[in-house]
């Protein structure tokens, strides 16, 4: 006969939430470099650029992040885009929709500088989107970890020069400024500051050039880091704005990239400029952890059939002998007395009427 002991849910249970972190480091070398453009896969639909870590028909490829760009009917390039127009608008909405939800009129709300969405201020209305693979970012992003470096260099040859010039740019207060108001979840500010070369931004300057959704697992950035203040964007005037191929292999501000380019070339632009990119992930282990108590009186014999041998316990030798058991298994059971877990002991605990123990069980989901 089988004995089932019941679990007092207030005393003998507890749950438990664990944050585990893996550091995620992607050089810029992998992106741009290593493979060519064999790690770097294109689609007919010409919506997005997918990079992998390997040649992307490598059976050992992993993918590693999306690239886009959008451009909002708000933007005061909208009217310039002379290529893929609705899907570089499609996409600016369809990225917006979804990590910044509509507004009381049912409007999509735009990606907003410091987040204050009803407070107004500066909006981001063309943008580059970085959409990071769930194998990568797993539960979330890590906050207060995410860095990403790109070349400024004022020239469009790629042949590493244009890496001597460099801003970094982090989500400075992440891990404690981060804002609520997404239907995505948490997101924090990103900031960009000088990396690398001189006269690349005003001294110890600090300025907003993004956001960060760390659940998501996307960061979106605005193309005024290409550009000098005289241009609208965060760079020294005397520093000059950088420079990228063009749709007809000249050299382009990125705004005439980001209007005169396909989706894809204006990725192939951005793409060449990642210098280095990391972040740690956060994985959530949730846990319910059982405390399974065996007092002295409880748990001295066992249902085995081998336990008995011609009707004597095999683990007495006296009749007068404490009858003695071996833990080696628990079982967790529901109402129905129906087997739902099972936890293996590393060694058998011998059990007799003087010893009890409290088994922990650690249910992990």
């Amino acid at each position: 006969m089988t004995t089932y002991k019941n679990l007092n849910l207030g005393t003998d249970q507890v749950t438990t939430r664990t944050l585990l972190h893996e550091a995620i480091p992607l050089t810029g070398t992998i992106v741009s470099g290593t493979y060519g453009d064999e790690n770097i896969k294109n689609y007919a639909h010409g919506m997005f650029q997918s990079v992998y870590d390997y040649p992307y028909l490598s059976s050992s490829a992993n993918h590693i992040f999306d690239i886009t760009v959008g451009v909002g009917a708000n933007s005061t390039l909208y009217s310039s885009v002379s290529n893929q127009k609705s899907k570089k608008a499609n996409l600016y909405n369809q990225m917006a929709q979804v990590l910044m939800g509509y507004d009381a009129t049912g409007s999509i709300l735009r990606f907003d500088q410091d987040g204050n969405i009803a407070g107004g201020g500066t909006k981001y209305d063309d943008a580059m989107f970085f959409n990071f693979a769930r194998l990568l970012s797993k539960d979330e992003i890590k906050k207060g970890t995410f860095e990403m470096e790109l070349g400024v260099t004022p020239t469009y040859a790629q042949d590493g020069t244009v890496f001597a010039d460099r801003v970094k740019i982090t989500d400075y207060s992440g891990s404690t400024g981060y804002l609520v108001n997404s239907p995505a979840g948490e997101y924090g500010v990103l900031y960009a500051t000088a990396s690398a070369g001189t006269n690349v931004l005003a001294a110890n300057q600090r300025y907003a050039v993004g956001l960060i959704f760390y659940q998501a697992g996307v960061a979106v950035i605005t193309g005024s880091i290409f550009n000098d203040v005289a241009r609208g964007g965060i760079l020294n005037n005397s520093h000059n704005h950088v420079l990228f191929e063009g749709p007809s292999s000249t050299s382009e501000a990125f705004e005439a990239v980001l209007t005169g380019s396909e989706v894809s070339g204006a990725c192939d632009n951005i793409r060449n400029r990642l210098y280095n990119l990391q972040f740690n992930n956060t994985i959530e282990l949730n846990s319910s952890i059982y405390f399974c108590r065996l007092p002295n009186n409880e748990f001295n014999y066992s249902s085995n059939p081998t336990y008995l041998s011609q009707s004597k316990l095999v683990v007495k030798e006296f009749s007068t002998d404490m009858p003695v058991a071996y833990v080696t298994t628990v079982g967790l059971y529901n109402s129905a007395n129906e087997l739902l877990a099972v936890a293996k002991l590393s060694e058998p605990l011998k059990k007799t009427p003087d010893t009890e123990f409290t088994i922990r069980v650690r249910l992990d989901y």
